[in-house]
């Protein structure tokens, strides 16, 4: 299948710079990218259109990173407590997940996509009991490191 190609509106981790015009898969582009304001499908017409609104996608760009280093600091001042069933060695159940995670947060009023929290030991789940730094990318340029507090379930 052929690459559509699409010019970038916001920096992104995998795919580069805003403003670059990249090929990518069409139901990436069309199911992801574009529906999110990721990315334009790069048209001519769009081409010429991006250059003109440039200055507009960077004010929004500038309130993009505002609005995720308020998020930020929210985050930084939380830790967030998980309670899991735990074996005879102290050893848990399962593992708390991304999901779990956001959901957690989102009990506290701060929504965060479950795709953006990266867990350090592993990526898969925390696996075992006391505290852990998790990392959340709230933009390409801020990011937030979160407490997590797995303890035995009562």
């Amino acid at each position: 299948m052929a690459a559509t190609k699409v010019i970038l509106l916001e920096d992104t981790r995998r795919l580069g710079k805003r403003g670059s015009t990249v090929k990518v898969k069409p139901g990436y582009a069309r199911n992801y990218l574009i529906p999110q304001g990721i990315a334009l499908e790069a048209t001519p017409g769009n081409v010429a259109f991006f250059e003109q609104q440039k200055k507009k996608i960077d004010a929004r760009h500038l309130k993009k990173i505002g609005e995720a280093q308020e998020l930020a600091a929210q985050i930084a001042g939380l830790s967030v407590s998980i309670a899991k069933r735990v074996g005879e060695k102290e050893t848990l159940y399962g593992s708390v997940t991304t999901a779990e995670i956001a959901e957690r947060l989102a009990r506290q009023g701060i929504t965060v996509d479950k795709r953006r929290i990266h867990i350090a030991e592993g990526g898969v789940g925390i696996k075992t009991l006391g505290e852990h730094k998790v990392t959340i990318d709230l933009h390409p340029e801020v990011t937030a490191e979160l407490t997590v507090n797995v303890v035995a379930e009562e």
